[in-house]
């Protein structure tokens, strides 16, 4: 399986973010096949396609527009989530800085095919370089009439704002996202009603993220077949699978859903030398870790979900043996605690206790029942939070103890963590050995 550069083509081109750049490269090719369709057609080509939503849940986004109520005479809008914060998720950003003309083509498209006369990019504040970029790159659409009034002769109008905003994981929630767009406090709302009936200023709302939206213009240049061809039965198109951590060529590697992390990790180098995969994220810090024994799990959103976990945004964490999984867990569970909206108590109270009893484990005051105590809390908190970001700060923390208990129970036993230097040499630790057959493959096609 191959990598298929569609969003990346652009970006080895000089001064890629630039109009003139995407224009060379066949840019607005789909914007204007679209424009000489119906707008329903438009939705129909996007549903074959296949195209499933790219910033985590995996919803077909084709499905997702249909969800509009029918045209009442009112504004009705769509709002691009570009508020990137998922610790290991770095797309969406790469992805804007580099090509930002993807994104915009994609907004127009999908604005006329859902009726919509303006549109919203929410973009996470930190990122002051990806929001200039983007203020920059809708001034170039507007001066070459690819926004505004009467777009490419079309009769059809659009305007695009692009709002940052103020640094808030909560807002990566489309609901909150909403509120925050609103000028409220970023805080989920109840649904129903969901957006699509009544989302931005309680109108009708198509929330969609970067990636997703992104991967319209190809689809409507180069047809449904085409997009359809990739992938999986159900898992179709292409993908960024974002690699970091302790890989040789960490970076973005655009491929077929559906491709191995054995195949990445081959395009990528490998794991760094003299050392061997320990664990890894499929999705994000919010999706339950994998092993070596998963090297071989095709990366769709169905194989993912059988084995136990969630693709989620393809954010490919990788750790090596020298890395304490507890301290992992414990730091990702700080930063869920930090960014718990306060809205529900049980992911603000909860996501608090897990901190306590992870630092406590970590700091060698861990006690006899620690463990069961956390998966009490986890269980106390999945499914019962207001919206997913408490189900995602169990995450990590059940599927390590599951897949790592052992260690856990070693900083227990041992009265701090076996690989701190002092703490190893008065209390050496051997990890419990994994079978042959998964050390093999870990080392296996120079991922050592």
């Amino acid at each position: 399986m191959t990598l298929t550069p569609v969003l990346t083509d652009t970006w080895d081109a000089e001064r890629s973010w630039t109009l003139e750049a995407y224009e060379s490269r066949g840019g607005y090719d789909g914007l204007r096949a679209a424009l000489g369709m119906d707008p329903g057609a438009v939705v129909q080509a996007v549903k074959d396609s296949g195209l499933r939503g790219r910033g985590g849940a995996g919803f077909p986004t084709g499905m997702k527009w249909g969800f509009l109520p029918p045209p009442d005479g009112g504004p009705r809008y769509l709002v691009v989530n570009a508020d990137e914060s998922e610790p290991g998720t770095c797309k969406d950003i790469p992805l804007m800085l580099a090509s930002p003309q993807h994104l915009i083509e994609g907004i127009v498209i999908t604005s006329y095919a859902i009726g919509c006369h303006h549109a919203f990019i929410y973009v996470r504040g930190e990122v002051l370089h990806v929001y200039r970029r983007l203020i920059k790159a809708v001034e170039e659409a507007y001066a070459a009439g690819y926004l505004g009034k009467d777009v490419q002769g079309s009769g059809f109008d659009l305007e695009v704002t692009v709002h940052a905003g103020a640094g808030a994981y909560i807002c990566g929630e489309e609901t909150a996202l909403l509120d925050s767009l609103e000028g409220l406090r970023g805080q989920p709302r109840l649904k129903p009603p969901f957006p699509a009936v009544a989302g931005l200023y309680a109108r009708p709302t198509v929330v969609n993220n970067v990636e997703s939206i992104a991967s319209v213009p190809g689809i409507l240049a180069r047809g449904a077949d085409w997009f359809a061809s990739m992938g999986t039965e159900r898992s179709q198109g292409h993908g960024l699978f974002s690699l970091s951590g302790h890989v040789k060529r960490p970076g973005q590697y655009e491929a077929p859903l559906g491709i191995t992390l054995r195949t990445l990790l081959d395009l990528a180098g490998g794991v760094r030398r003299g050392h061997e995969l320990k664990f890894w994220t499929p999705g994000g810090s919010s999706t339950p870790l994998f092993t070596a024994d998963h090297l071989d799990t095709p990366l769709d959103y169905e194989s993912v979900g059988a084995a136990g976990s969630m693709l989620g945004t393809r954010a490919l964490q990788i750790f090596d043996e020298t890395v304490c999984v507890v301290r992992a867990v414990s730091r990702w569970t700080d930063f869920y605690a930090h960014e718990s909206c306060g809205k529900c108590t049980p992911c603000r109270e909860g996501t608090y206790w897990l901190k306590q009893v992870l630092h406590r484990i970590e700091a060698g005051q861990g006690q006899d029942g620690d463990l069961e105590l956390l998966l009490d809390l986890c269980d106390n908190i999945l499914g019962r939070a207001f919206c997913a970001l408490g189900d995602g700060a169990t995450s990590p923390i059940t599927s390590s103890v599951k897949l790592f208990r052992e260690e856990y129970q070693a900083h227990i036993d041992s009265r701090g963590c076996p690989f701190d230097p002092v703490a190893s040499a008065l209390f050496p630790y051997t990890p419990k050995t994994r079978p042959a057959a998964a050390l093999a493959g870990a080392g296996a096609g120079g991922h050592r």
